[in-house]
């Protein structure tokens, strides 16, 4: 059990450092941080469906992959909020499209992942 809690601890703090990235390479290009929220979610996404496909279920690298880094990489949290400020500030329509559009992408990014992961398997 500890290797395991231990690979899930290095994955996420490598996901969360890597979402701090975009977060600052947002900020350096003057963006919006919903745009470094949404790639986060959609690249997340990708490699969750990447992962899960090449990696073993249950072992210790794809606990580190799939719950840790991409656990602390993906902002689900972050988007419903910032989903939730556009809504409250009576931006209806951008509040439901990045909503929609961030759904929708993920979902399609991680059928993508585990394409490309079986290309490989």
């Amino acid at each position: 059990m500890t290797k395991e809690l231990l690979a899930v601890a290095l994955g996420g703090a490598l996901g969360s450092i890597l979402r701090y990235g975009f977060s600052m390479c947002a900020a350096t290009l003057s963006l919006s941080g919903l745009y470094a929220t949404m790639a986060a979610n959609v690249c997340g996404s990708f490699l969750i469906g990447l992962f899960m496909a090449v990696c073993s279920q249950g072992t210790p690298i794809y606990l580190l992959a799939t719950v840790g880094l991409c656990g602390g990489f993906t902002t689900f949290s972050t988007f419903s909020a910032q989903t939730l400020q556009l809504l409250q500030a009576g931006e209806w329509l951008a509040g439901l499209g990045y909503a929609l559009l961030s759904v929708c992408c993920c979902v399609v990014c991680v059928a993508m992942g585990q394409w490309t992961g079986r290309l490989f398997t």
